[in-house]
């Protein structure tokens, strides 16, 4: 998966990272630093447990190319406060307050909370349709039930949405699509036994999909195994176009467009 060897690497965004958890808190400059100089000119750090989001929105405060989102992480549903959407919508007033979640379904390891989970589920989606800001979803071994929610809460009121770190089967990513949804790649699609995944992604329209790292996790290859950071989202957008048959600046061009079309407060001509 060669990057470009010369000439500026082109830009490209990382759409979903955790840049306020302490794998970075001694490097987070550094971090920031590589990113950009690897060409990755904008960052969506993301908020997991609403207690924490002044340490999240004080990061994108004092970095240009950093940008946030937050909301209640389904595996945490259980253990926080129920976000509403009255709360959730005051903080889509920050101008670099550009997503609602992440949210969503976990049955892997909290299985056990579905309800509460679908709760806040619920609860994002409205917020989502109010503020006109894209909800970020988690799905993880909740494949029918996301599709059966997202399809009918879509009916009752229309929203945008990125399934966030794609890993689900091609039931789900064909209801996701159907409501005119995106999927976003992380370093997954890059491992080597990810074949299955990356048809689904090689079927998708090429104008509904994105990268991210989840960093600090999910690294791609080489760095499997390592700690993640934005820089990385390069390897992914690099396999990204290997296996969609595109040269890696025009994957990194519509990954970029597609970002911009779905975040629109982020997009260059919103920058605050």
């Amino acid at each position: 998966m060669p990057l470009p060897q010369a000439g500026p690497a082109a830009p490209v965004v990382d759409s979903h990272c955790h840049l306020d958890f302490p794998d970075f808190a001694d490097d987070l400059d550094g971090v920031i630093a590589r990113a950009n100089a690897a060409g990755v000119t904008r960052m969506v750090t993301i908020c997991t447990r609403l207690r924490t989001e002044p340490a999240v929105r004080a990061i994108a405060e004092a970095h240009a190319p950093v940008f946030y989102a937050a909301g209640t992480h389904p595996m945490s549903a259980a253990d926080e406060p129920l976000a509403s959407v009255e709360q959730l919508c005051a903080l889509a007033a920050h101008p670099k307050f550009v997503g609602i979640g992440e949210t969503g379904l976990d049955y892997h390891y909290t299985a056990d909370s579905a309800a509460v989970q679908a709760e806040s589920l619920r609860i994002h989606i409205e917020a989502a349709r109010r503020t006109g800001l894209p909800l970020i979803i988690h799905s993880r071994d909740a494949d029918a039930d996301m599709a059966r929610i997202l399809t009918d809460e879509h009916r009752a009121g229309a929203f945008s949405c990125v399934m966030h770190c794609f890993t689900s089967g091609q039931a789900l990513a064909e209801a996701a699509l159907d409501l005119g949804f995106y999927l976003s790649m992380s370093g997954i699609a890059a491992f080597p036994r990810s074949a299955d995944l990356r048809a689904i992604f090689a079927a998708a329209p090429v104008d509904r999909l994105l990268v991210e790292t989840d960093a600090p996790y999910l690294a791609p290859p080489p760095h499997r195994g390592r700690r993640n950071e934005p820089a990385y989202v390069t390897r992914t957008a690099a396999a990204a176009a290997e296996f969609l048959g595109m040269d890696y600046a025009d994957f990194a061009a519509q990954s970029s467009a597609n970002f911009d079309r779905l975040f629109a407060k982020a997009a260059p001509g919103a920058r605050p």
